[in-house]
């Protein structure tokens, strides 16, 4: 009995050594000039990079100039468990933010006790600013008191500064471009531009 356990207890012994030794070789086989991970996984498409070069959200003046306030104010509703936006509004957990746009970074708001990172930014509330903060406030002010995450999508920032402006700041938004007058438009085909014809009469 003895002598029939030792047998069974070698063959499994011997069969798990022979295993092991099966996966280092194949381990030291397939894992042979490929010394680790690339920096970036996947492979490269033609155009895709170039695109996301430089890429990022557009700038805030143009998503400002078309703006939706009404969109902005449903985006506020948000923020009303923590501020007020009415003129002479009372501070809660955060400040009151009538007339916020333009006004001097961490401080107004009749008193607030903002935090020294927000304080120690010091400028003014621009839209660039409002911009920054709303998309992420620990990254524009580490250590900043303030706990909402921010807004992701750069629309939302703008409808929201664009509501928060029109509540006792009204700032000039940046006005949307607009198109070619018709008798500035592009020559039709076949077509020279008024500058060419007249150089070439010359």
């Amino acid at each position: 009995m003895d002598d029939r356990f030792n047998t069974i207890a070698g063959w499994t012994l011997f069969s798990g050594i022979v295993g092991l030794g099966l996966t280092i070789a194949s381990s030291m086989y397939f894992q042979a000039d490929k010394h680790h991970a690339p920096e970036t996984a996947g492979y490269a498409v033609e155009g895709a990079a170039e695109e996301g070069e430089g890429g990022g959200d557009p700038p805030i003046a143009t998503l400002l100039a078309s703006a939706d306030i009404a969109k902005g104010q449903a985006t506020f509703a948000k923020c009303t468990s923590c501020h007020t936006i009415n003129a002479g509004g009372a501070n809660g957990i955060g400040p009151n933010l009538h007339g916020v746009v333009g006004e001097g970074i961490g401080t107004g708001a009749g008193g607030f006790a903002f935090s020294d990172a927000l304080k120690s930014k010091g400028g003014t509330w621009t839209f660039d600013a409002l911009n920054d903060w709303l998309k992420s406030p620990k990254a524009y002010a580490p250590g900043t008191k303030m706990t909402f995450a921010g807004l992701s999508k750069p629309e939302d920032r703008a409808n929201i500064i664009a509501f928060l402006n029109s509540q006792g700041s009204n700032l000039p938004l940046p006005a949307a471009e607009a198109a070619p007058a018709a008798d500035e438009a592009a020559p039709a085909e076949g077509e020279a531009a008024p500058e060419a014809s007249e150089a070439a009469a010359q």
